[in-house]
């Protein structure tokens, strides 16, 4: 009788855990390529948009995200898996580094670059550090904690700072969780300060739920966002999102995405009533992460003044999406198209990723410097003229 009652047990244990295996399978890791997050990454074969041409800039770095030029002309580079900045330059003008300097190390998991009234700003989980090389040698020599009570851990890490054209600076902070209510309303967030010292720490705005790229647009001065949309939601919903950030705006997470789509588990009715909508829309999981506006003088004229978007690529998609930059036309700060392909390769045609596009920036050459913070790579895309 006790082995028949203990079989009986056994086997409704064992249906059980197969029901939850199921369920487990059907809700979430049927819906998970992690082609993107395994693997160290490689040099990737990129192509661009018809009479451009890619190069590497820049190898052997470990996972290089958001990068920025100084005003010395070189490329700064926030080198997080090392732990540091370095600054890149190229001397010769081949479109090479030709020397990787140390500008500061020992820094935790840096992941953003902003130069501001002579200093550079990291952002780092914990907040912002200010470096500055007060004599002149390459190499900072003073640092300073600017903001270090930022909600730790979480899902999204990273903090991105930037510095508005009345001097404020900015400090996008990512939700804690794919979809929640967060006890720090400083979370899926941006936060602002009165000025470089961090005073007057207030929300800017709210409902974004991974702004990972900010940038300030070059003639109104208005800050730009690109923001991750939640999981498991399929493969193609929610869109992904770039914003014009407006002071004191809601941005609808996590009861709305992208302006009219209710959440299916924080929603309901009026969940998206008074949200902002978004600027512009793309595929579901492509993952924008770095943002810049193109300012330079070498691109053919109908480039100039566009956005341009680094796409990390999906990791819970049944086909893997992004892994690309692509341009968003834009007349002003108002878009003329969708955002379209115009640089791809780090995903090849057998679904092999070899590299993520992280950060992206614009030289003093004209030329587009894109960071891929798996691979290691920092690529250039020029324009040739044909």
């Amino acid at each position: 009788m006790f082995s028949r009652r203990r079989l009986l047990v056994v086997t409704l244990l064992l249906v059980i855990l197969a029901a939850g295996g199921a369920y487990l399978y059907r809700a979430f890791l049927s819906q998970i390529n992690f082609a993107g997050s395994i693997g160290g990454g490689e040099q990737a074969d990129v192509t661009a948009s018809p009479d451009f041409s890619v190069n590497v800039f820049a190898a052997g770095l470990s996972g290089p995200r958001f990068i920025a030029f100084g005003p010395d002309g070189a490329l700064y580079v926030a080198e997080r898996g090392a732990g540091r900045i370095v600054v890149l330059s190229d001397a010769n003008g081949d479109g090479r580094a030709d020397e990787t300097r140390v500008f500061a190390e020992e820094l935790d998991r840096p992941h953003s670059v902003a130069f501001h009234n002579g200093a550079w700003y990291v952002g780092v989980p914990s907040g912002v550090v200010r470096l500055a090389d007060d004599d002149g040698d390459g190499v900072a020599e003073s640092r300073q904690v600017i903001i270090d009570d930022l909600p730790p851990g979480g899902v999204h890490s990273t903090r991105t700072v930037a510095f508005l054209p009345d001097g404020r600076m900015v400090v996008s902070v990512g939700s804690s969780c794919n979809a929640c209510v967060e006890e720090d309303p400083r979370r899926a967030a941006i936060v602002a300060y009165d000025d470089a010292t961090g005073a007057g720490e207030r929300l800017f705005a709210a409902g974004l739920r991974n702004a990972v790229g900010l940038a300030i647009h070059p003639e109104t001065g208005e800050l730009w966002a690109s923001n991750n949309g939640r999981d498991l939601m399929g493969d193609d919903t929610p869109p992904e999102t770039i914003y014009i950030v407006r002071d004191g705006a809601n941005y609808g997470w996590p009861t709305c995405h992208s302006g009219d789509i209710p959440d299916p588990d924080m929603g309901g009715p009026g969940a998206c009533d008074g949200v902002e909508p978004p600027l512009a829309e793309m595929q579901a999981h492509t993952a924008p992460l770095g943002i810049a506006f193109y300012t330079g003088d070498t691109f053919p004229a109908d480039y100039r003044g566009d956005l341009f978007i680094a796409l990390h690529g999906s990791w819970n998609r049944r086909e893997p999406v992004g892994y690309a930059v692509w341009r968003l036309p834009l007349d002003g700060d108002t878009p003329i198209g969708p955002a379209e392909p115009f640089a791809a390769g780090w995903l090849g045609a057998s679904g092999a990723v070899d590299g993520r596009p992280a950060g992206v920036a614009v030289g003093p050459d004209g030329a587009l410097y894109v960071s891929d913070d798996r691979g290691g790579f920092i690529y250039r895309i020029q324009y040739d003229s044909p």
